[in-house]
């Protein structure tokens, strides 16, 4: 699943052009890599997100097929401590 989709479903970004524009502007990495919005995830992938103060670190736990409900969005992922 693309990074900027995979962001969008699991709610970590509201909408996939936000997702694509904080993309392009080198704020999201993946394996502390810079990221496009085109990048492939895959289990275990760390996503980084800068925000204005602090950084939060995402590690992707599943990758769903589609859309999926908002009760179950956020155990895609899990927030890892740094």
């Amino acid at each position: 699943m693309r990074l900027d989709k995979f962001l969008k479903v699991s709610r970590l970004i509201k909408r996939r052009t936000v997702a694509n524009e904080v993309c392009d502007s080198s704020r999201i990495f993946v394996n502390d890599n810079p990221a496009k919005p085109a990048k492939q995830l895959k289990v275990g992938d760390i996503i980084s997100i800068e925000y204005k103060n602090f950084t939060k670190n995402y590690k992707v736990l599943v990758i769903p097929d589609g859309n999926v409900p908002v009760n179950i969005a956020n155990t895609l992922y899990e927030e890892i401590e740094t």
